[in-house]
């Protein structure tokens, strides 16, 4: 029994031995193999191979995000901004009141002509019982026609009095309106360009509103695509600051050409929902339309600082050979590439350390993005 005890402790020291053996001897391997590597001159690189993918035709197309719904408020009259009620940055409802000049004097202006409608009011139904009154008497021929006449002439004139009273009253309430400066639609103050205190006059920009809730791009595409392009094709960009392609809907096409017949207006509708994106930033992107095409491609991930054009290399016989191609845009993760053959091996791990002539030593393949 003791024998077995011992035999029993023995085995997990002689299981974490062996174990500590193999680890070392496959790191010893390894550095072998670094060694030789290095010995040799070898550049040690990993390579993804050229596939066929699937890609649709592609618009390409540059812009400005815009806020769909976005306002500049002017002012409407003139008067000292007497309260400043946002800063820029703040969410708005609806109706929400953002400035206001000489609002006390306006608000004024309106009580006392709602005083002169009501004094108006009182005189015309006076004017109305008396009138009724000398018609009474007329008919009963208490007093003379000219005396009904006078009563008649006074109401007429109370009536026209109090529909004047009326008009000021509009027109009083119509100042302290448009004294008063309020959001047009729910969003967000993108400009505040009055300070409590100055002066603002007709015509004169005091805030800037912008729902980013729903962007558009307006781009002008070549005369030579508008038989590619119609309303409800799917769109897809990139901007700065969002690491992903952002996807779109073309949702007008102009009817007719610019001035000159070259260029074509379109309007592309962006759903921003999280406000992510903001109004202002430039794009670049394509309109997809429709069929597919089979294309040789690499994946994005590859070649997410390359340009249209660009230089990449190729693992050929253990040398690192250079290419120029020409890259398209990505589509679902890859992009569409001109200059290389299907199963060309395109250097990924160390393309920085390359150049032309360098001699490789190829590590692994990954799978193409797949």
């Amino acid at each position: 029994m003791r024998t077995k005890t011992i035999v029993y402790a023995l085995l997990p020291v002689a299981i974490i031995a062996g174990a500590a053996t193999y680890h070392r001897s496959q790191r010893n391997t390894e550095l072998t193999h670094q060694t030789t590597v290095k010995a040799a001159g070898l550049l040690s690189v990993t390579v993804v191979p050229v596939e066929e993918h699937t890609f649709r035709p592609a618009v390409p197309f540059t812009g400005t995000l815009l806020a769909v719904n976005r306002a500049e408020l002017k002012g409407e009259v003139t008067g000292r901004m007497t309260r400043v009620a946002v800063q820029e940055g703040d969410t708005v409802t609806a109706g929400a009141l953002l400035g206001a000049q000489d609002e006390d004097d306006y608000l004024l202006g309106v009580q006392a002509a709602e005083a002169q409608l009501a004094q108006a009011r009182a005189q015309a139904l006076q004017a109305q019982r008396d009138n009724d009154r000398a018609i009474s008497l007329l008919e009963k021929r208490s007093i003379t026609k000219q005396s009904a006449q006078q009563a008649e002439t006074a109401y007429n004139a109370n009536r026209a009095a109090v529909q004047a009273a009326e008009s000021n009253l509009g027109l009083a309430r119509l100042r302290l309106k448009k004294a008063r400066i309020v959001a047009p639609f729910a969003g967000q103050v993108a400009r505040r360009l009055v300070q409590p205190g100055e002066m603002l006059n007709p015509g004169q920009p005091a805030f800037e509103v912008v729902d980013n809730r729903k962007l558009e791009i307006q781009a002008n595409l070549s005369a030579e695509v508008m038989g590619l392009v119609k309303p409800g094709l799917s769109v897809t960009f990139r901007t700065a600051g969002i690491g992903h392609p952002v996807a779109g809907t073309l949702t007008q096409v102009s009817p007719s050409l610019s001035a000159d017949g070259r260029t074509l207006r379109v309007r592309i509708e962006v759903p921003n929902p999280d406000g992510q994106l903001k109004g202002g930033l430039f794009v670049e992107g394509v309109i997809l339309g429709q069929g597919e095409v089979k294309l040789p491609a690499l994946p994005a991930t590859l070649l997410k600082a390359e340009s249209g054009d660009a230089d990449l290399f190729v693992a050929q016989e253990g040398v690192a050979r250079r290419r120029k191609v020409s890259l398209g845009v990505e589509q679902n993760g890859f992009r569409p590439v001109q200059g290389l053959a299907l199963k060309n091996m395109v250097i990924d791990g160390g393309k920085d350390l390359v150049g032309e002539g360098t001699r490789l030593q190829v590590m692994t393949t990954p799978a193409g993005g797949k």
